[in-house]
């Protein structure tokens, strides 16, 4: 049976700045959410890492509050601490030392009795596959392997909220599989946030996104709900290289490929494109993120107006 968890975001914000120059990394975000992998989805900037550190209690927002299993973790950091394993965008290892090491260090760090660090270990160098590779400096390891220890440090105190962030950024498309795959078997039993600017890793691992913009929540969806979203606005089209930059200004564009015939194009709008040789096509998950993306953009830009 999986054990009851809630983590509430409630209208948090989080701003840097003097008066005579402020700037919002985050606005009025609210989140709700349990047991299961949560996919939040932003490009570079959109304010995922600061949520990241303010659910972590590494910043604390200017304004609202977090709430874990109805507990305000600004006052009583240590209710959601004590149970949190994070994976941050820029984790880093000692290079000399082995995974056995490292591990065992990151263990003392966070309390963990000795023997018990001892069989931690051992069960998550098996689960991440490294058993044979233990006594390796970590220096010598690929990033792949880096990746795995950094979800394997995570995991030490066998947390109940998992937040990993940017975690297959310069992985090989190899590696970046295999970390998606040993996500999904994390999920279930604990509250697993994955944020990422990279769709495919949401869109093989989750079944429930965010997508956050300039410290926005713009939505939360089911990849379905969201694909419906974009139906019937998107489409290929042949062009020659010529209207490319007119194109571009035109539309949000998904796809080029270069052709003997010319350039074959996926493009988004909200009404039939006025080019020659186009025709309606299936939307894909990246299309429905460029979309809501691409709105949000017009709305701020006819707010500014």
């Amino acid at each position: 049976m999986v054990e009851s968890l809630r983590l509430l975001l409630d209208g948090v914000s989080k701003r840097y700045g003097g008066s005579d120059a402020v700037s919002f990394a985050l606005r009025d975000v609210c989140l709700d959410t349990g047991p299961g992998i949560i996919g939040l989805l932003g490009p570079n900037g959109a304010g995922k890492s600061t949520l990241m550190r303010v659910i972590a209690t590494i910043t604390k927002p200017t304004h609202g509050a977090v709430y874990w299993n109805g507990v305000d973790i600004a006052d009583d950091p240590d209710v959601i601490r004590s149970v949190l394993g994070y994976l941050p965008q820029d984790f880093g290892v000692y290079p000399n030392l082995n995974a056995d090491e490292f591990l065992h260090y990151i263990a003392a760090i966070k309390g963990l009795d000795h023997r018990a660090a001892d069989e931690r270990i051992d069960d998550l160098l098996e689960f991440i596959n490294l058993v044979e590779v233990r006594k390796r400096r970590l220096g010598d390891y690929s990033g792949g392997m880096k990746q795995r220890i950094g979800i394997a440090q995570a995991l030490l105190n066998d947390p109940r909220i998992l937040i990993v962030d940017e975690p297959t950024v310069g992985l090989d498309t190899e590696s970046r599989i295999r970390f998606r795959h040993l996500l999904a078997e994390l999920a279930g039993e604990r509250i697993v946030i994955l944020s990422t600017h990279i769709v495919s890793d949401v869109e093989a691992a989750v079944n429930d996104i965010a997508i956050i913009n300039r410290g926005q929540l713009l939505c939360r969806s089911s990849p379905e709900d969201l694909l419906q979203v974009v139906e019937g606005r998107v489409w290929e089209a042949v062009i020659p290289s010529t209207q490319l930059p007119s194109i571009k200004r035109a539309y949000t564009l998904s796809s080029i490929i270069h052709q003997k015939d010319g350039l074959h194009i996926r493009l988004i709008a909200d009404s039939k494109p006025g080019i020659q040789s186009r025709s309606a096509a299936s939307p894909t998950l990246e299309e429905a993120y460029l979309y809501t993306i691409s709105r949000s953009k017009r709305q701020n830009q006819d707010e500014c107006r």
